[in-house]
């Protein structure tokens, strides 16, 4: 992913002399129905954004946390403060790191909250010591915040959150990140019900073990959402967005699920489902004028149940973690 690489290499020309630094991520939707743990993308909103100075004293110092009452600012119990405490580690040691984080983006939304959080501190540390690591050391740092949120060191979230796009984890270990063609017309329309599923409870539920002939279906859509992006093949992407594997699981989970995916799917979206674990819902489309509507049709199932909430709609966005 080169063009990633010169992204991180041009904003550390800005702030080789600065010890301060605010960097901004972006929500992102992961798995897409049928790429559980592999496959995510960055929205053009919202965004959480860390600010960090470097210190030399050896630890990890949260001053301030906003927009969110219930985070700790205990660097252990904290995403931000797990990536950073990991980074003076590979960083040797004897720097430290003062910091303060404003949450755009809500714990527990399924829009990858502590992602997006994890993503801006590994790519400010970065910047901050010098360009130290390698893009998947950069990756590494932030899966460091997945595992303290979730229990589980995945990169779906963090990968898109880091560098934009729409990303594959084609291997963990050796880990192994692929950017993906994004077509020029694909939109996506996120709604947030105001409800947490926390993603440890969420992953909790999953089975432990699949049918083989359920993962060749999985498989199958997943093959067949990559081509559909390559191919701009907007008909193929909606017929890959199927999950056998978490969906029957956590849609239980989501109140009205199955309502506002069906709103989603009458007023012309390519395909629907869960965010990450939810209790996001998102829909692709095809160009802003049926982005448009099917978040307004998907806003009016909202209301008529009466469930809060909020709603987002934008084409992928190309950008990642950036300074601002």
């Amino acid at each position: 992913m080169p063009g990633i690489f010169a992204v991180i290499l041009s904003q550390f020309a800005i702030v080789m002399m600065e010890k301060r630094i605010r960097v901004k991520a972006p929500a992102t939707v992961s798995n897409l129905s049928c790429g559980f743990d592999v496959i995510g993308l960055a929205l053009g909103e919202p965004f959480d954004i860390v600010e960090l100075e470097l210190t030399d004293s050896g630890s990890v110092v949260i001053e301030d946390i906003s927009g969110c009452g219930t985070l700790s600012r205990e660097p252990g119990k904290n995403v931000v403060g797990a990536v950073l405490e990991a980074a003076v580690v590979m960083a040797g040691g004897s720097t430290g790191f003062r910091v303060s984080i404003e949450k755009g983006i809500r714990p527990g939304s399924g829009i990858g909250s502590s992602g997006a959080s994890a993503a801006a501190a590994a790519f400010g540390a970065n910047l901050l010591l010098g360009n130290k690591f390698t893009q998947s050391e950069i990756v590494s740092l932030a899966k460091e915040g997945e595992r303290l949120a979730s229990g589980s060191a995945h990169a779906d979230n963090v990968a898109p959150a880091l560098f934009g796009g729409i990303t594959l984890v084609r291997s963990y270990e050796p880990l192994d990140i692929i950017e993906l063609h994004v077509p020029a017309e694909l939109y996506c329309v996120v709604i947030h019900p105001f409800s947490e599923v926390k993603t440890s409870v969420a992953r909790g539920i999953l089975d432990k073990e699949i049918p083989l002939v359920t993962a060749v279906r999985q498989w199958g859509n997943l093959a067949g959402l990559v081509a559909g992006l390559y191919s701009e093949d907007y008909s193929l992407i909606g017929r890959s967005l199927k999950d056998y594997v978490a969906e029957p699981r956590r849609s239980v989970l989501i109140k009205g699920f199955d309502k506002l995916k069906k709103s989603a799917m009458e007023s012309g979206a390519l395909g629907a489902g869960i965010s990450g674990s939810g209790p996001s819902v998102f829909a692709l489309c095809r160009g802003r004028e049926s982005a448009a509507s099917v978040m307004r049709s998907m806003s009016d199932t909202m209301k008529a149940q009466g469930i809060g909430f909020d709603s987002y709609m934008s084409p992928v966005s190309r950008r990642g973690a950036q300074l601002c």
